[in-house]
């Protein structure tokens, strides 16, 4: 039986990692920001298809094809069924908001904007210890947002760079028997910079960084005391190689190292009595990405993909995260492309994650288990 100190670290970790429940992820990053990207699997640091790349790589503006103007704008839907012990969470369709636009300026530099919901939502189980019923609900809300406005620059023809300033906002709510924290929010700053690099005429390289996402700490003052936590998001670093034969072929292979232990082994949670280390125990980890595009006619385009990541949470963890379903590894996914006009073409994209089950190594029996299943849908423009 849990007792309470194991309670409030898991329902904690459970609100930490409330984006796992939201997107399919790695860890609890996003695989993709538009319909195109989930397609991909996340492959797209080295080819990008649309403007979203200001999020993922900001130098893949300046690869966009276009006169003056595109546009990106797009929706989601996630289905992640989960279970904490057996309990099933009782919240089972979240909606995932995505958009970015891109301008040329001229034929060096192309400026972009982006926003993206990159993790959220929470669980809602009932009672995450079914040998003790009544007193261990876990419900919690999270939303990680971000805005990105920045820039390519088109260095030579073989050369494009890009930054773009990282505005991050981030909400938190947690409530079960043991605390009752109301949601909160807080503001954040960050940067990415990318890279792209013509090989030859058919080889191109791709690189990107995010740096950490230097967050505020939530305040929260309560009938029990006062509460504090900061939750900072990792940095993370990509590399791609993009393969274009011709005959509308292209197939790109990534591979991401996203910083998890910097932020997200050992939290400080200040309480009314006293302060708390919340040894969550994430590991960093190594992502790996294949995506295959092919145009089969002038108006339909079709794409596939495969990504693997380790769960950043071993067995060793699972006490510590409880309700912290951020452990899906195998994902595949499909989509496609559609023109509808001269200037609109519409993408949809559907993405598994396969279901993954980790038991605590420590004896206690704890078990979390999720898989996932995301359809993206995005409307696009461009002159």
């Amino acid at each position: 039986m849990l007792n309470k100190t194991l309670i409030k670290v898991s329902v904690v970790a459970a609100a930490v990692a409330g984006s796992s429940v939201v997107y399919a992820t790695n860890g609890d990053q996003m695989l993709g920001v538009t319909a195109t990207q989930w397609g991909m699997a996340g492959a797209v640091v080295a080819a990008p298809q649309d403007s979203g790349t200001i999020i993922t790589n900001p130098a893949g503006l300046s690869l966009l094809e276009i006169e003056d103007v595109r546009f990106d704008m797009g929706f989601g839907f996630l289905n992640p069924p989960r279970k904490a012990n057996g309990t099933d969470s009782d919240s089972e369709l979240y909606l995932i908001p995505s958009g970015a636009v891109a301008f040329k300026i001229d034929d060096k530099l192309t400026l972009g904007m982006g926003m993206a919901g990159l993790s959220g939502m929470g669980v809602d189980f009932a009672d995450i210890a079914p040998a003790s019923p009544g007193s261990q609900s876990v419900v919690t809300t999270k939303q990680f947002y971000r805005i990105a406005p920045g820039f390519s620059y088109q260095v030579n023809d073989k050369v494009a760079l890009g930054a773009a300033l990282n505005i991050d906002y981030q909400s938190l709510a947690i409530d079960n028997s043991q605390m009752h924290l109301p949601q909160n929010q807080v503001y954040g700053f960050g940067f990415t910079v990318g890279l792209i690099y013509k090989l030859s005429n058919t080889m191109q390289l791709g690189a990107s960084y995010v740096s950490k996402q230097s967050m505020s700490a939530f305040e929260w003052n309560t009938t029990a005391g006062h509460y504090s936590m900061t939750l900072d998001a990792p940095e993370t670093l990509s590399l791609g190689l993009a393969y274009q034969p011709g005959n509308g072929l292209l197939i790109e292979a990534d591979v991401k190292y996203i910083g998890f232990s910097d932020v997200l082994d050992k939290v400080d949670f200040d309480t009314p009595a006293g302060k708390t280390v919340m040894n969550f125990g994430w590991d960093d980890q190594v992502v790996f990405a294949l995506g295959v595009q092919k145009k089969i006619s002038d108006k339909t385009t079709l794409r596939a993909g495969f990504n693997y990541g380790a769960s950043p949470i071993g067995e060793e963890d699972v006490d510590n995260n409880i309700g912290s379903l951020a452990i899906t590894e195998t994902h595949l996914s499909v989509g496609a492309t559609r023109k509808l006009g001269k200037r609109v073409e519409g993408s949809v994209s559907y993405l598994h994650a396969f279901s993954n089950e980790l038991t605590s190594n420590s004896g206690s029996g704890n078990t979390i288990e999720l898989e996932q299943n995301v359809v993206n849908f995005q409307v696009s423009y461009k002159m």
